[in-house]
């Protein structure tokens, strides 16, 4: 089970970095960048929590990507790959690649205020990259294609009176664009199969933490988690990627955040990799798929 687990951790991390790194590398020179690194955004139970900024050299178009680096509810520094940020680079974004605190340590709704609390910092200190507060959008694969969503559906405004100001500020986004992301724990593949902890998912219960022991725990902690139940005419714009040969995170999920979103109003698209299963060859090319659709709902500039 612990090789399992391994196996699955490595291929989901990989997945926050798709496609053709060497090919994506082999374009920097087309467009420099500055890289700022480990920049700490917040701090729990001694742990740091960082992130690293990608500046266009030119051309900053004043709007702010948030990559979210997270396979299996695993992050980690040595997955940000600076290829991956070139599309959004080459169109003027500033990229931030969030790093947040991982699995079986941290729990998924700790997980959670970790993303809201990077894009609070982010806002902060929009001044500082030359970006707009009202700029924001979020993307992420899997594990960081539910995080995303999780920001689409639940950011929102601080406390005003928080201590530290960064926490004052608001955590929504403006648009989201992410690969076959979870979006309902308690309805995986077909109505009522549990996958919150158990199941398909039973690899990553760490993440799930001790509520998912029992059924009732389950349902509780779902409904929490799942994005699905956030879903309000106020969500961002969403795009969803996803094979339809999928079998750890079926194209069911994405099926049902759709006819939510479409009944809540919410501007949508689905885009079906027919045969295709959890990451394929080509992904890299679908970036641009995401750098459209953030074109169109953070720049308002529809191709």
């Amino acid at each position: 089970m612990h090789s399992r687990l391994a196996v699955l951790r490595g291929l989901l991390l990989s997945l926050c970095l798709w496609g053709q790194p060497g090919n994506l590398h082999a374009q920097q020179p087309q467009l420099p960048f500055t890289r700022t690194e480990d920049l700490i955004y917040g701090r729990k139970f001694g742990t740091a929590l960082t992130l690293d900024v990608f500046e266009p050299h030119q051309d900053k178009n004043g709007c702010a990507l948030i990559l979210v680096v997270s396979g299996g509810f695993f992050s980690s520094k040595e997955a940000i790959n600076p290829g991956f940020c070139l599309p959004f680079l080459q169109r003027g974004y500033t990229v931030f690649a969030v790093v947040h605190g991982s699995q079986p340590r941290f729990t998924i709704p700790e997980i959670q205020q970790d993303l809201h609390r990077a894009t609070r910092w982010i806002r902060h200190h929009a001044a500082r990259w030359g970006i707009k507060p009202d700029k924001f959008g979020v993307l992420g694969a899997s594990a960081g294609g539910h995080l995303s969503l999780t920001l689409g559906t639940q950011g929102g405004p601080g406390k005003p009176d928080a201590k530290d100001p960064i926490d004052r500020n608001d955590s929504a986004v403006q648009a989201v664009a992410c690969f076959f992301p979870p979006t309902d724990f308690a309805n995986w593949g077909a109505p009522g199969e549990d996958a919150c902890g158990v199941g398909r998912l039973t690899n990553f219960k760490p993440a799930f933490g001790p509520r998912s022991d029992t059924a009732e725990g389950r349902a509780q902690l779902s409904k929490e988690i799942s994005p699905i139940h956030y879903v309000t005419a106020r969500t961002a714009p969403t795009l969803i990627i996803h094979g339809d040969a999928d079998q750890l995170v079926p194209i069911y999920q994405a099926r049902l955040f759709e006819e939510k979103a479409k009944a809540a109003g919410v501007p949508f698209k689905l885009v079906v990799r027919e045969g295709k299963e959890h990451g394929w060859d080509g992904m890299d090319r679908d970036l641009l798929i995401l750098a459209d659709w953030f074109d169109e709902f953070l720049r308002g500039i529809k191709k």
